[in-house]
Parts: C-alpha cells; sequence; structure tokens
C-alpha cells in the first residue's frame, strides 16, 4: 500500500486542534482507510480544502495505477512481441532482394554456429559452408511459401463415372522434424474415393511435398494432406499412411536404427 500523510486541522466548539490523519490507498481497490492521531468526535468536520487535497491525491493514485495495468499488460500481450518473419506461411516473398537478405542472415548465423561447436569458419572446407547450407535449408523448407492450390494449378476434373478408389504409393518424402531440425524420411501412400471430381496423380505428390518442406511433425503432416485433398475435391472418403524415419530417434537420443513410424 502507498501511504500519503496529509495535515490539516479540524475544528470543534470554535477551538483548533492540530491533528494527522493518515489516508491508506490499497491497489486496484476504491478502499480508503484512515486512521486519526489524535481522537476527535465524531462532529468534528473537515476543512474542505484539505478534503479537496485528500482527494486530488486519490484520483492522481488512482490514474497511475491504471497506466502500470496498461504498460504490463502491453508488455504480456502477445500481440505487442517484436517477432519479425521472412514471409508469411503460403505467401511469396515481396521484395526482390528479400532472398539475398535472408541467405546473408542465415549465413551469419552458420558462422556462428561453427565458432560455438568450436570449429574455424575460415578454414579452407567450410568457407562456402555457410552459405551452401543457407540454401540448402531454405530449399528443405520452401513449403512455407507455397499453398496446394498453387501446386494443383486447376488440375481438378470432372468424372462422375468413376467410383473405385484411386491409389497412389511410395510417394518419397524428405522433411525436417520441428523439434530437433533433424530429418525425417520415407513415403506416404494416398487412397480417395471420387465423388464426381478425381485430382492429376502427380499434385498428390506435389501436396506431399508442399506440407513436407516445412519443419513438421509427421503427425500433422498426415492430417494436412488428408485437409489439402479434402478441400480439393470433397471426396467420399480419404486416406493417408505416412512410413518414416526420424533421424532425431536415430543419430541421437535412443538411436535405433531400424524404427519406422507409421
Amino acid at each position: 500500500p502507498h501511504l500519503h500523510h496529509s495535515h490539516h486541522r479540524i475544528h470543534q466548539f470554535d477551538k483548533p486542534i492540530p491533528t494527522t490523519t493518515t489516508i491508506v490507498h490499497c491497489e486496484g481497490s476504491s478502499n480508503t482507510m484512515s486512521s486519526e492521531a489524535n481522537s476527535v468526535p465524531l462532529a468534528a468536520e473537515v476543512s474542505s480544502e484539505s478534503t479537496l487535497s485528500i482527494e486530488n491525491d486519490k484520483d492522481e493514485e488512482l490514474e497511475a495505477s491504471k497506466k502500470r495495468k496498461l504498460a504490463s499488460d502491453a508488455s504480456t500481450s502477445p500481440s505487442s512481441s517484436s517477432t519479425e518473419y521472412c514471409h508469411k506461411v503460403g505467401e511469396a516473398d515481396s521484395e526482390a532482394d528479400s532472398e539475398a537478405d535472408k541467405l546473408a542472415q542465415m549465413t551469419s548465423a552458420c558462422q556462428t554456429i561453427l565458432k560455438c561447436i568450436g570449429e574455424d569458419p575460415d578454414r579452407e572446407g567450410l568457407l562456402k559452408t555457410p552459405e551452401r547450407w543457407a540454401k540448402a535449408l531454405l530449399f528443405m523448407t520452401s513449403g512455407y511459401s507455397l499453398g496446394p492450390e498453387q501446386v494443383i494449378n486447376d488440375a481438378v476434373f470432372s468424372a462422375d463415372s468413376h467410383k473405385e478408389i484411386v491409389v497412389v504409393k511410395n510417394i518419397d518424402i524428405h522433411s525436417m522434424c520441428e523439434h530437433h531440425m533433424l530429418p525425417f524420411t520415407g513415403v506416404i501412400h494416398v487412397g480417395y474415393i471420387p465423388n464426381g471430381k478425381i485430382i492429376g496423380l502427380s499434385k498428390i505428390a506435389r501436396i506431399a511435398d508442399v506440407f513436407s518442406r516445412r519443419l513438421q511433425v509427421q503427425e500433422r503432416l498426415t492430417r494436412e494432406i488428408v485437409d489439402a485433398l479434402e478441400e480439393a475435391i470433397q471426396p467420399m472418403g480419404v486416406g493417408v499412411v505416412i512410413e518414416s524415419s526420424h533421424f532425431c530417434m536415430v543419430m541421437r537420443g535412443v538411436q535405433k536404427v531400424g524404427a519406422k513410424t507409421v
């Protein structure tokens, strides 16, 4: 609590009696407690000038409390984050030189990483490694600048007579685990039952590439491919199975080379 002391005079029976009143303001509350150093009868009248001073102090403190709360809310609000992204998911870069800017930032970051692990980024074998790594990572995450509608490219056709299941098996995928940024690779099997529409077979593979070339978990990758096909052709049913090996549990951790996730 914040204490404010206001010194004033209380008049009783036309005789001034000096006294001190302590006003206690509680944060976030309009309650005010007062205690007097000298006991005075209830009939005592506080001068209007002193009362106005006390009220002003209370108003100023409440206003200051509101400002502190607003500042605190702003600092913890997600919308106040200063994080900047190179581009939004599904949107291409708007500036021609943005690719060069990203390469420069990522190259610099890789040089720092090399130093942190005890390497010399200036030695012959590593001179161009940071730039190569930056280009490779941009390719492996190129799905962020694409959406399924861009790769389907209107390759959806009417096929009212076809009601049998369509299956595309063993589509290679290469993605990166979002938890460790290590690769996971494998194959995808996709099947759907048409409901008046079919999609170009190569577009199924391209949809898989769009979502696999992002930081992923296998569970979400499976769901995203299903959702993209449902939105594109509204089939009677669609199924997606992914079989993959995760290097985050092969090269590190439990180190189980033969383990497959389905």
